[in-house]
């Protein structure tokens, strides 16, 4: 299967700490801090590059649904690649691609420019959460799952707190060029990193005493798993509505909330760090507050289908007053809304990505959260190009809110209507109940 799994298993195999999981974690957590650091420049430079270059709201549209195009097809891809070539050669694969891409930005003069190197962006950091969510399934017991990945999501949101520290400093100093090359530089800094620590868990000793990893179902390390097989089974499609409903709604926060905040309340890029920073900090209590209440639950001895779905409808209900942004007249309080909705969002993500270990074999895992990767990047492309088209025909965001608001409680009426049991897929494509980690 894989030329260099010798090679792979020396480096884990040197610690034996049953707590060896929280370095891999610390690991992924990394990788997704820099994903979204390295996507949240443009972002922040916007406003800049704007007057500098000329593009329109259109056009920027454009731009961000290029990097939602190949972030599809990145998911798709490299879903199946990491489950095939494992782990460590995958998900090392995606984080070279994307930092290479971040570094081209440098290169781009105009719109179609940015376009292209938003689009090799994307393709590489479409492999994040794949092989994230694979080496988290990999690594920890059902009962830690929901925690470890809202832990290692948080880092979407301290790489976007990152981001208006770090980009106009780096602006003000090398330019906005140099923004791009010294933090798209860092994929490559932690690639060394990756290369020394990661093993398989399968293969060695760490998780010893921790429970066996993929609780519920057969490990198996071979095999192929077809993708039109995939969205025949109705467990694949509660987490293509959780994840393809919801996450344009965190892109239009991540992509249009500087200019949102530089077009109502006359923010510049010297003023912005402080509201962003708001923003992503409530996101990253919300991203770990809602792993840990679902872990909780579960230790509480409540069922899968209980803590998951309490604690969806909680992170949703954080949506419901975004409604409120564009009406209200302080700055401040729209900040803040905009945050506990970017809280509950990221609380959402960190429980829909950790079903799909709940309800799937480790050997499907990655494929699984690449489908529906790719669906949820098509979404994205459709409502940001609907956002572009929406601000450049009525200069309005009100309409945008209005839809971020209600989005997440059709989304879990939906999934809760394709899977009311919770029940897991087997090897052998049979379904059973699964029972909470003791």
């Amino acid at each position: 299967m894989l030329a260099t799994a010798p090679e792979c298993e020396r480096p884990a195999a040197r610690i034996h700490s049953r707590n060896y999981r929280w370095v891999i974690c610390g690991l992924i957590f990394a990788a997704t801090s820099i994903n979204y650091l390295d996507r949240q420049v443009l972002a922040i430079l916007a406003p800049t590059l704007q007057r500098q270059i000329g593009w329109n709201e259109q056009e920027y549209g454009h731009i961000v649904t290029a990097f939602q195009a190949a972030y599809a097809i990145g998911f798709l891809g490299f879903g199946k690649y990491i489950d095939v070539f494992g782990t460590k050669v995958g998900y090392g694969l995606a984080v070279a691609v994307w930092s290479v891409a971040a570094c081209g930005h440098s290169l781009a003069r105009s719109a179609l420019g940015f376009g292209v190197a938003r689009f090799g962006l994307g393709l590489g950091e479409g492999g994040n959460f794949p092989g994230a969510i694979k080496g988290i399934a990999e690594w920890f017991p059902q009962k830690e799952r929901a925690l470890a990945t809202g832990l290692f999501n948080s880092g979407c949101n301290v790489g976007a707190i990152l981001a208006p520290l770090a980009v106009p400093w780096l602006t003000q100093r090398y330019g906005w060029q140099g923004s791009f090359i010294v933090l798209g530089a860092l994929g490559f800094i932690w690639l060394l990193a990756w290369g020394c620590l990661y093993g398989p868990a399968g293969r060695t000793r760490q998780t010893s005493g921790s429970g066996k990893a993929d609780q519920g179902g057969a490990m198996v390390e071979d095999g192929d798993v077809p993708w039109l097989k995939i969205v025949t089974y109705r467990q694949s499609w509660v987490y293509i509505v959780g994840i393809a409903l919801t996450a344009p709604i965190f892109w239009f926060y991540l992509y249009w909330t500087p200019k949102f905040l530089f077009r109502q309340f006359g923010l510049d890029l010297g003023s912005i760090g402080r509201p962003l920073i708001i923003i992503y900090s409530l996101a990253t209590v919300g991203s770990i507050a809602g792993g840990w209440l679902s872990s909780t639950l579960i230790e509480r001895g409540c069922t899968l289908n209980v803590s998951r779905k309490v604690s969806l409808l909680l992170c949703a209900l954080c949506s419901v007053p975004v409604f409120l942004v564009p009406i209200v007249r302080s700055s401040e309080l729209a900040v803040w809304l905009i945050g506990v909705a970017a809280a509950g969002h990221m609380g959402w993500a960190g429980i829909v990505f950790t079903t799909v270990s709940d309800l799937f074999p480790a050997r499907a895992v990655a494929s699984v959260v690449g489908v529906g990767g790719m669906f949820s990047g098509i979404m994205a492309m459709a409502f940001s190009e609907f956002a572009g088209f929406t601000l450049q025909r009525t200069g309005s965001y009100l309409r945008l809110f209005e839809i971020a608001s209600v989005t997440y409680l059709v989304a879990l009426l939906v999934m809760h209507l394709l899977e009311p049991r919770y029940e897991r897929l087997t090897e052998t494509g049979a379904v059973r109940r699964p029972i909470p980690s003791s």
